[in-house]
């Protein structure tokens, strides 16, 4: 009885290193796309701290696979508060990005659909809750973001911020604006 213990310790054994070698390649990828999605959200700006917010923006993402709205403007310089309510009966994420970097990132969604992330560019919300995204836009352009959980993205849950260069402030009181930025 001892030998069929023995054994079927040793098939149990033998049975995770296996898991843990496919687990070590999940972590791998995971760990790599983290390490890129940091570099490509520094091309948007950077996380925002709530003492420095602007203004509160609500997004609303349902099960139709849409974001409302799903354009947002901006200036540059902006810090802002998206309020992400998730009204669907499945999971959602705002996640900001370059569309080039949120392609791959869903790509690797599918791959793993139950990857797990927490970057300060994303917000992922369970069903019937509501999250919060902190972020500082630095630089003026056409951005995006999209729900990155698996088929969403392909589905057309994507969006975009319009970031318009700063307004110098004139008036009364006020400096010249600096634009060596």
């Amino acid at each position: 009885m001892n030998r069929g213990i023995t054994a079927f310790a040793l098939g149990i054994a033998m049975a995770t290193v296996g898991v843990h070698a496919h687990d070590d390649d999940k972590t791998k990828a995971i760990k790599n796309n983290s390490a890129k999605h940091q570099d490509h959200a520094t091309a948007l700006g950077r996380p925002g701290e709530a003492s420095n917010v602007s203004r509160t923006v609500e997004i609303a993402m349902n099960d139709t696979m849409r974001f409302k709205p799903s354009s947002i403007a901006v200036s540059k310089g902006e810090t802002i508060r998206f309020v992400v309510k998730n009204e669907g009966r499945l999971k959602h994420e705002m996640v900001l990005g370059t569309l080039q970097e949120l392609k791959k990132h869903a790509a690797l969604m599918l791959k793993f659909p139950g990857m797990e992330h927490a970057d300060p560019n994303q917000a992922s919300v369970e069903p019937g809750k509501t999250g919060e995204l902190i972020w500082q836009f630095t630089k003026a352009g056409k951005f995006d973001f999209a729900c990155l959980q698996a088929g969403h993205y392909e589905a057309g849950m994507r969006g975009n911020v319009i970031v318009a260069a700063a307004r110098p402030t004139h008036g009364k009181g006020a400096g010249r604006a600096d634009h060596s930025h």
